[in-house]
C-alpha cells in the first residue's frame, strides 16, 4: 500500500538529514538560502541521470565520475559553474572536499550547481559559510529553498510503501521553472529512499522513471547545461529491493509517483505560466511513440500560445502530432480538450466553441489524443507561453 506523507520532506526516509545556509550566492531576501546539503547517516548507493547538452557544467562532469557509494549531495544555487574554464573543475573538487571535511567523512558528495551560466563559484563565500550548515531531520524545508532560482514555490513530495516486511519511504525535491526541456532545465531533482538497493539496479530503474516523467516536461524547449536527477538509497529500512523482490513493482510505482508529481510541479511553476498543459496520448503503436507525440504537443509554441489565448485551434495539435516520427493514420485520430471532443476521424466535428473556450480558462488543460491504432499510451506536461515569460527572460541579467 502506498500513501502520501503529509508535510514530508527529503529527510522523511530513515537516516537522511539535510540543511542549508544563505551564503550570499544569490541576492538577499527573507527566508532565503543558496547552499544546501543532503546527508545520509549510512553510506548510500546512488544513481544519476544527467543533461545531454554538449555544454556541460564541471559540477556534472565531476559528479558522473564518483563511485557507487557516497555520503550525500551538496548543491549551490546562483551559479551554474559552467563555461568558466579550468576554474570550474577546480572549484567543484574543492566544494566537495569542503563538504567532506565539514561532515567528517571520507565518502564523496554529488555536486549540483544551478544559476547563471558563465559565473564562477564564489569560493570565498562558500569557504566562509559551508561550515555553518547544520544537517538535521528537520532540515528538508530549508534545503528545498536553497536549490531554487526563479521558482516561485518549493517542490516536495514524500510517500510510504507498507508491505509484509515493514515500511519503505521515498521522498523527492526539485527545482526548475525555466530552461526546461530535459533530455536525459535548469532542472535539478533529488530522490531519497531508505530501501536497500545496489547502484546497478538504481541506475537501470532511474533511467526508465526519468524517461516517463522528467523527460516528458517542457517549458521553453531549452535543455540546461546542468540538468540532473539524483537517486540515493541508504538501506536503513532493512528491506532489499531488486528485480526479484516481491515489492519491486510497487517500489517502481512509488518512484514514478514521486517523479511525476515533481515533474508536474515544475511545469505548473513555469516562468510566467497561467496554465498547466497535460497531453495524454493513447491508442498508439507503442508507449514510446505515445510519449514522443505527447511531448511534441506540450513543446509546441503554437499549442502553448493557443492555450494561453483560450483559442480552440485544434489544427495546431494536429500539426504537433505530425511533427513526431511516430506512426499515425490521420483518418483515425480523435482529439479532446478537457473531455470535450473536437476531432473525429482526423477532422473537426461540431462543437460549441464557447464551451471549449470556457474549458481553456481553467488552470489545468488536458489534451487527449486517441490514435486508434494500438495499445500504447503516454503523457507529457508543459506550460503555456505568455508575455510575462518573454519580459522576464529578456531582462534575466539586467
Amino acid at each position: 500500500m502506498i500513501k502520501i506523507i503529509k508535510k514530508g520532506s527529503i529527510t522523511s526516509p530513515k537516516g537522511f538529514k539535510a540543511g542549508a545556509v544563505y551564503a550570499g550566492l544569490k541576492s538577499p531576501g527573507e527566508d532565503k538560502y543558496d547552499l544546501g546539503i543532503i546527508y545520509s547517516s549510512s553510506p548510500s548507493n546512488w544513481a544519476g541521470v544527467f543533461t545531454k547538452n554538449k555544454i556541460v557544467s564541471p559540477s556534472v562532469t565531476l559528479s558522473k565520475s564518483l563511485p557507487d557509494i557516497i555520503q550525500g549531495v551538496v548543491v549551490n544555487s546562483g551559479s551554474a559553474n559552467c563555461c568558466v574554464g579550468d576554474q570550474g573543475m577546480s572549484d567543484a573538487r574543492e566544494l566537495i572536499d569542503l563538504t567532506k571535511k565539514h561532515l567528517n567523512t571520507d565518502l564523496d558528495f554529488v555536486l549540483c550547481s544551478t544559476g547563471v551560466i558563465g559565473v564562477e563559484l564564489p569560493m570565498g563565500l562558500i569557504r566562509e559559510n559551508l561550515s555553518k550548515i547544520n544537517v538535521s531531520d528537520l532540515g528538508g524545508s530549508d534545503f528545498s529553498k536553497s536549490i531554487i532560482t526563479t521558482d516561485t514555490i518549493t517542490k516536495e513530495i514524500s510517500l510510504e510503501i507498507e508491505n509484509e516486511g515493514g515500511k519503505i519511504h521515498i521522498s523527492g525535491v526539485a527545482k526548475g521553472s525555466g530552461m526546461i526541456h530535459p533530455n536525459m532545465a535548469t532542472m535539478l531533482a533529488f530522490i531519497t529512499t531508505d530501501a536497500k538497493s545496489e547502484s546497478s539496479y538504481l541506475k537501470k530503474i532511474l533511467k526508465d522513471v526519468v524517461d516517463k516523467t522528467f523527460n516528458q516536461i517542457d517549458v521553453d524547449g531549452d535543455t540546461s547545461t546542468n540538468d540532473s536527477v539524483i537517486l540515493l538509497a541508504n538501506g536503513e529500512s532493512g528491506q532489499k529491493i531488486d528485480e526479484n523482490s516481491s515489492i519491486h513493482d510497487e517500489f517502481i510505482k512509488g518512484l514514478e509517483m514521486v517523479a511525476e508529481d515533481l515533474s508536474k510541479k515544475i511545469a505548473m511553476d513555469a516562468e510566467g505560466a497561467q496554465h498547466l498543459i497535460t497531453a495524454r496520448v493513447q491508442g498508439s503503436k507503442n508507449s514510446i511513440e505515445a510519449r514522443h507525440i505527447a511531448k511534441e504537443i506540450v513543446s509546441s509554441n503554437l499549442v502553448k500560445t493557443a492555450v494561453y489565448g483560450r483559442d480552440p485551434n485544434w489544427g495546431r495539435i494536429m500539426m504537433a502530432i505530425g511533427n513526431s516520427d511516430s506512426t499515425i493514420i490521420e483518418e483515425k485520430i480523435k482529439i479532446f480538450i478537457n473531455d470535450i471532443q473536437i476531432v473525429e476521424e482526423g477532422k473537426a466535428i461540431p462543437f460549441n466553441p464557447t464551451s471549449v473556450i470556457a474549458a481553456l480558462t481553467k488552470s489545468e488543460v488536458e489534451i487527449l489524443v486517441d490514435l486508434g491504432i494500438g495499445d500504447g499510451h503516454g503523457s507529457a506536461w508543459g506550460s503555456d507561453l505568455t508575455e510575462e515569460y518573454v519580459v522576464f527572460n529578456s531582462a534575466y541579467r539586467t
